[in-house]
Formats: structure tokens, sequence, C-alpha cells
């Protein structure tokens, strides 16, 4: 089912987690970056949206994860969303949200991805319970 995905955030963070993400499962197809800088607007980042739109395989659907609710990556996607049940939109992109999504993209619907995709992103946050962990258990290991 291969839905495509963007990832736009401010800075440079977009490009920087997908990177991270190809260098734990090797590159990835039918996903882009890209991101908001200082002097842009709305309207630049739908023109945006729209450039990659053309670069990618959007049959089954585009899913665009943004960093923030209510920024401008967040609004210019749910502008084009509210006009094309094709495309989702999902706030809060982290690294786990990212892993997961991919690896299920295959054989989910986009509606699936997207569900899964907030699971993901929320059970990816934690804290380390020191009491339950001995510290020789993380000596040693490299990711």
């Amino acid at each position: 089912m291969n839905s495509a995905i963007i990832v736009c955030t401010h800075g440079d963070t977009a490009m920087e987690i997908l990177k991270t993400v190809e260098m734990i499962m090797g590159k990835q197809e039918n996903i882009l970056p890209t991101n908001f800088v200082p002097g842009e607007n709305t309207a630049d980042l739908i023109r945006k949206y729209h450039l990659l739109f053309e670069q990618l395989d959007c049959t089954n659907g585009v899913l665009i994860m943004v960093d923030l609710l209510g920024g401008s990556p967040f609004n210019a996607a749910s502008q084009i969303a509210l006009h094309n049940d094709k495309i989702e939109v999902i706030t809060g992109v982290n690294i786990p949200m990212l892993l997961e999504t991919l690896v299920s993209r295959n054989s989910k619907t986009l509606q699936q991805l997207l569900e899964i995709s907030i699971t993901a992103g929320k059970n990816g946050i934690s804290q380390l319970n020191k009491n339950s962990i001995e510290k020789d258990d993380l000596e040693g290991d490299e990711l």
C-alpha cells in the first residue's frame, strides 16, 4: 500500500530525522523531508508541499508529519488536507513515530498508518526508571 510521507519541520529537523531513520533502516523510498525557514510563509509551504507531491507516488495517499500543532508546517498542510481525503496530517513527529510508520506502511492503509503513528509517537516518550536497571546493563551498548 506504501503511502507517501512528507516530514516538515521548522529548521532542518525534518532532514535530520530522516537521516537518522535511514541510518537505522537504510534508504527509504516515497518519503521526502522539507523545512520551514525564516522569511517563508504558509503560501510558500503550500507550494513546497505541491512540489513534493509531484515527486512522490501519492496513489495510496500522503501522510504529512509535522513538528508543532498550530505551526506554519501544520497550518499549510491542514489547508491542503481539508480539501483532499487522501492526505492526513499528524503533529509531534519524532524518530520512534517515523520508524514505526515506515515499518508498517507497506501493509497498512493511510488511516491505519495515522493511528500507528500516533501510538508510536506517544510510546516513544519514556522515562528511565533508575531503580529497575543495573548500571552494568547499560555499559558498552551502542546503537
